[in-house]
């Protein structure tokens, strides 16, 4: 996939914009995250951050993949949710389950 093209954005870019979910995957933006208009369900997904990564470039390459792979099974399982069983409170409820199930720990990481 290219992603040439991606960059991280700011959540006032999306400042108009109604969400039915809004899932973070960096601690800062967790923490950092505004009030969303609409009343998503919001979920934090924490993933290490790839970028921090020190190494060869194989690894390097590496912690992207396994991060990409986290992400990837995480989407999944959001995709499998009864969504037209579960009320709102449930849906949010397994929303976050999801990103607390799987914890994934990159080798070569730089210390903080």
């Amino acid at each position: 996939m290219d992603a040439s093209d991606a960059y991280s954005k700011s959540w006032q870019e999306f400042n108009d914009a109604q969400f039915d979910f809004v899932i973070t995957l960096c601690d800062s933006a967790r923490e950092n995250c505004p009030v969303w208009p609409g009343l998503p369900i919001i979920a934090h997904w924490s993933s290490p951050d790839p970028a921090a990564v020190a190494g060869s470039e194989a690894e390097k390459r590496r912690a992207f993949w396994q991060v990409a792979q986290q992400i990837k099974r995480r989407l999944e399982l959001l995709a499998s949710l009864p969504f037209e069983k579960l009320d709102a409170l449930r849906l949010q409820a397994a929303t976050k389950e999801i990103g607390l199930r799987e914890k994934i720990q990159i080798d070569s990481q730089t210390p903080a």
